[in-house]
């Protein structure tokens, strides 16, 4: 007995150090999550840590790899929070400064010390933290009535971060850290009694379930900011700032609209403020990617500055040569946005984003999520804060309806946004014609959203013969729906990995139907980061109009584009793409000139994290991954019927190049222009003779195959009472193509 008590008392000693025994692999992955999770939060680990963190998990001795890692963490630490055999907790102030700034959020760890492995929620609560800032507008939550004396001790907003990447519930291991989310309302010294337990009973006695700890809060400085665009003129910028500590301010985990917590940028404009802390800050600006990026560093302090001046620098302007742009998909509720308090965010939150990113024209898109609280916006004409130069409007992505299956729906300049005789989304049609046929009726210009998705390949092949499995939410019914005259616009592009979108389109190009593409972002869904990832530019001539833009989409004038290459008044033989039906007619076979404006902007360095990712990475579409090599130049291809026939490289330096391309035509084809994959053009359509365009057997062999494998993964979510007019739809299409494959040359 002497023996074993010892052991147990070295034992126990040994834990309360933070010490316990950690198998590494699941810790490692631990370590990945809380790494990735603070740099979304703005307040990364420093590079010098996460160097030492790498080294720890690749040594083979995993208690030492396990204690490294537990000493870096440490440094962090608020709170250390024990949890015993019997899930009794017990609470003590951890080594970290406890330093907050007036206004905003500083982020620390608390360490779990988990002799139970319990998988409960770990809670935090405080009689200081409560509903200390102003929420949105519309919060349907109630206020809740407090004394003077109660404000003023809840001068805190204290909680746990466990939204993805970190889990809502303890992981069960030995040793683990939560994010402790910290806002002040407040400057200077201010107290608050912080307890933590995993559910009712867990409480340790005699109150050591919570800890006194003494913040001192920081006065922010409000600094006075005057933008101007590159002619001088009020500007909204967007800018990202960073102390030496390289966190970001405001700090994105307590951010309220307008300001969107999932975006490192915040968005102001001219006359606006920011409110910083003393410190050293580097501050970056920007008006999108028709822009350099510039970088500021200022010390702010007690002294100043009151005012900062910043002045946006453009390195092209398509809308001077007629190009406008746009992205017809993005969101105000749903995916990144919060649902409450106001079931997702207000016109003007999604206006500053779209006039911080310099979008000519955007279609803000209703849809399942919180769709009966954003459908008061649709009105079938431009949001009232539209200006000449930037246009708003609400249209309706079918997504989350019961169609949704068959793949999502862009329905463009509706006057109508509820279905004839539903008054629920559910009981919308189950397939997405009769939608389609539904929105065309009333004009809109229609097409399907984040193409890519069920149309996955593995290879690199474009366009791909491989059969994908047709079972997501991209262009996947389209297959069968372009066969419908008139059905169907546009498909999307910019969104998904390009050879997925791509493949389908090239193919019922080559088979003669003439659908356009057009570019979008999904925002804040696939991408978060900023609207306008994926763009289109459309050629629009005299004074910028919603309708003029649709009339662009549907008549191919305009190219797909991620802001940083541009591809400017494609001709074939002189005639531009989206005017006389896009088409040029030869007598007989010959050569055609093909000419194009080409623009594009790299960086003289590499950007290493993108370029070498692989296609099916985010971000899909971005210039960096087209460089050649070392250098700054990147490929202009002109394409015939889906293949490059030529390849000329331009110098990525901001200027414009005037190329021109000439092949021979022996037979009615398709033919752009692309960079891959940052632009492409939409096609000019070359006819010989007079006659129809059937450039591919195999391609009309491959529609109608993925008309039958489309068909396997729709029919079962289609209601019985719409499975027969499905199925006839479909039958349709696979006649049309067996027709094509008779018209096709067999050795094509």
């Amino acid at each position: 007995m002497r023996l074993i008590i010892p052991f147990l008392l070295a034992t126990a000693v040994c834990f309360a150090q933070g010490s316990a025994p950690v198998p590494i692999q699941p810790f490692a992955l631990h370590v990945r999550q809380l790494e990735d999770a603070l740099d979304y939060l703005g307040q990364p680990l420093p590079t010098a840590d996460q160097k030492v963190i790498n080294d720890a998990i690749g040594q083979a001795d995993e208690t030492k790899s396990v204690a490294q890692i537990e000493q870096i963490f440490d440094k962090y630490v608020l709170c250390f929070v024990d949890i015993n055999a019997e899930s009794r907790v017990k609470v003590e102030a951890g080594p970290a400064k406890p330093e907050l700034v007036e206004g905003g959020t500083r982020l620390f760890l608390v360490k779990v010390r988990n002799q139970a492995h319990v998988t409960a929620r770990l809670v935090v609560n405080s009689p200081n933290s409560g509903d200390v800032y102003v929420r949105s507008q519309g919060d349907p939550e109630p206020k809740i009535e407090l004394t003077a004396h109660d404000a003023a001790e809840r001068w805190a907003d204290i909680s746990l971060f466990n939204k993805p990447p970190m889990n809502k519930s303890l992981l069960g291991l030995g040793v683990e850290y939560q994010i402790l989310e910290v806002y002040s309302r407040d400057q200077g010294q201010r107290a608050a009694k912080i307890s933590f337990n995993v559910g009712q009973g867990s409480q340790d006695i005699g109150f050591r379930n919570d800890t006194l700890i003494v913040f001192n809060a920081l006065p922010a400085h409000r600094i006075k900011l005057h933008i101007s665009d590159e002619n001088g003129k009020p500007a909204i910028a967007s800018f990202v700032v960073r102390d030496r500590q390289n966190r970001v301010y405001p700090n994105p985990a307590k951010r309220l609209a307008p300001d969107f917590f999932f975006q490192p940028q915040v968005y102001r404009s001219d006359g606006e403020t920011l409110d910083l802390p003393d410190g050293y800050y580097t501050i970056a600006y920007t008006g999108g990617p028709e822009f350099l990026t510039h970088t500021k560093e200022v010390p702010v302090d007690a002294n100043g500055p009151a005012e900062l001046s910043f002045r946006l620098e453009r390195w092209i302007d398509p809308s001077k040569f007629g190009w406008y742009s746009s992205d017809h998909h993005i969101h105000a509720a749903g995916c990144s946005h919060y649902q409450n308090p106001t079931e997702g965010v207000l016109p003007s939150d999604m206006n500053r984003q779209v006039r911080g990113e310099n979008l000519n024209i955007t279609a803000v898109l209703t849809w399942g999520p919180d769709y009966y609280y954003q459908k008061q916006f649709f009105s079938g004409h431009d949001d009232p804060l539209s200006t000449a130069s930037c246009l708003m409007h609400y249209d309706l992505e079918v997504s989350g309806f019961p169609s949704s299956h068959s793949g999502h729906l862009v329905l463009l300049g509706l006057h109508q946004q509820d279905y004839p005789g539903t008054k629920r989304i559910e009981e919308w049609p189950t397939w997405d014609l009769p939608i389609l046929q539904w929105a065309k009726s009333q004009g809109a210009t229609v097409g399907f959203a984040h193409s890519g998705w069920g149309l996955q390949v593995s290879g690199r092949d474009l366009p791909a013969f491989q059969m994908p499995a047709f079972d997501g939410i991209g262009a996947n019914e389209y297959i069968a729906d372009v066969t419908q005259p008139g059905a169907v616009d546009f498909i999307s592009a910019g969104d998904t990995p390009y050879i997925w979108e791509l493949s389908i389109w090239y193919h019922t190009l080559n088979v003669g139907f003439r659908t356009t593409i057009s570019g979008e972002t999904d925002f804040p869904c696939i991408y978060d980061g900023r609207v306008g990832q994926g763009r289109g530019y459309a050629k629009i001539d005299g004074a910028l109009n919603y309708a003029k833009w649709l009339n662009a989409i549907r008549n191919g004038r305009l190219y797909v584009s991620d802001g940083r290459s541009h591809l400017m008044d494609f001709s074939v033989n002189g005639t531009e793409v989206g005017t006389e039906n896009s088409e040029v007619r030869l007598n007989a076979p010959g050569t055609i000139t093909a000419r194009v404006q080409v623009a594009a902007n790299l960086d003289s360095v590499p950007n290493e994290a993108v370029r070498h990712l692989d296609y099916d990475e985010k971000p899909y579409w971005d210039l960096e991954r087209a460089r050649v090599g070392e250098t700054r130049q990147v490929p202009v291809e002109l394409v015939v019927n889906g293949k490059p026939v030529a390849r000329q490289e331009v110098l990525a330096d901001g200027t414009k190049h005037d190329i021109v391309f000439q092949t021979t035509i022996n037979k009615s084809s398709w033919v752009a222009v692309r960079i891959l994959p940052s632009s492409h053009t939409n096609p000019i359509f070359v006819l010989v003779g007079g006659k129809p365009i059937r450039a591919s057997r195999r391609s009309a062999e491959w529609c109608l195959a993925a008309v039958h494998q489309c068909w396997t993964q729709k029919a079962r979510n289609i209601s019985p009472s719409q499975i027969g007019d499905a199925r006839k739809a479909y039958d349709h299409a696979a006649d049309v193509y067996r027709q094509l494959i008779a018209e096709n040359d067999p050795d094509q």
